[in-house]
């Protein structure tokens, strides 16, 4: 795989990690907010309970307590269906979590792939700027030594 074409590798895997941690961050979100309305539900439940009509020792109608009653069942029917969605919504979270991982070590990979294609590059570089050096310290060993022989002919 050419060098382009990992750059290009990288610059997707980490547009797909930042959706991820989009994701992520919305799904953190939603949970927090789920959460705060259930913490709501639950002290309106708790205030509503204390308001009961028939606390206070008072008489009162059968009809009110039964209102009363009728309301505190839709409330507790709110908090259930209130705690299913909170549980549903941190099982997102968790999920985009796992994503989010899954997309960093993509990323990661991406780069230290890259990372040890450049070092290697850069090895075969010095190798080949190492051969050239040989090269011309052979040849102008062999010219030296050349240049010695005729000297020492003409003497």
């Amino acid at each position: 795989m050419s060098s382009s074409a990992l750059i290009t590798l990288l610059e997707q895997a980490e547009n797909e990690r930042d959706a991820a941690l989009s994701r992520l961050q919305q799904a953190e979100e939603a949970t927090r907010q789920a959460r705060a309305q259930a913490d709501q539900l639950h002290a309106y439940r708790e205030d509503y309970r204390r308001r009961a009509p028939a606390l206070n020792g008072k008489a009162v109608s059968i009809e009110l307590v039964r209102c009363h009653q009728g309301f505190m069942q839709r409330l507790d029917q709110a908090i259930e269906q209130q705690r299913g969605q909170l549980a549903r919504l941190e099982r997102q979270a968790v999920e985009q979590r796992e994503v989010l991982l899954e997309r960093e070590v993509r990323v990661a990979s991406v780069k230290k792939l890259l990372d040890r294609r450049a070092e290697e590059a850069h090895r075969h570089a010095v190798r080949i700027e190492q051969r050239q050096a040989d090269e011309i310290a052979l040849r102008s060993a062999l010219a030296r030594s050349s240049e010695m022989g005729a000297l020492m002919r003409k003497h």
